[in-house]
């Protein structure tokens, strides 16, 4: 086989494995009876509205007027690496987080919710089994941002 035929059919394969990587979006994704969706058993996934330690995180608790710390965790969010918004409102915020390497796609849901005072946090892979706590340190890197902002506590 030729060099530039060998390139364009590996270039071909790559992206094939790459977009495979990404998934679909999950029917999970959402807000489901007024909470974010559980968690299924797998290790990769954490949320606020989870009761099992595994796969519980702390909600991110207001500090600041919830319009005020929305606008913040909008902007914060969509400066996130390799991160895009794909939905927002003015209670619900869903983005997706890619992985440098092999374009794993993670889903990242926060909602508003200021009668209680936070915000409620969901992170979760969409493939594989496994994600070596990537999702929980995305959480608790976001919440570090946000505190440093002064929104949460």
């Amino acid at each position: 086989m030729n060099a530039p035929r060998t390139r364009s059919l590996l270039i071909a394969s790559l992206s094939l494995i790459t977009a495979a990587c990404a998934g679909t979006r999950p029917a999970q994704v959402g807000i489901q009876q007024a909470g974010l969706a559980a968690c299924p058993s797998s290790p990769n996934c954490v949320s606020s509205d989870s009761s099992d330690s595994a796969h519980r995180v702390a909600p991110f608790v207001l500090n600041s007027p919830p319009a005020k710390a929305w606008k913040t965790v909008r902007a914060v969010v969509a400066a996130l690496p390799d991160t895009q918004v794909v939905a927002a409102s003015a209670s619900r915020l869903h983005a997706e987080s890619t992985s440098e390497i092999f374009g794993f796609v993670d889903d990242l849901e926060l909602q508003l919710r200021p009668s209680q005072g936070l915000i409620a946090v969901r992170s979760a892979s969409r493939l594989g089994y496994g994600d070596m706590g990537v999702n929980r340190r995305r959480v608790e890197e976001l919440r570090a941002a946000l505190i440093a902002r002064g929104v949460v506590r």
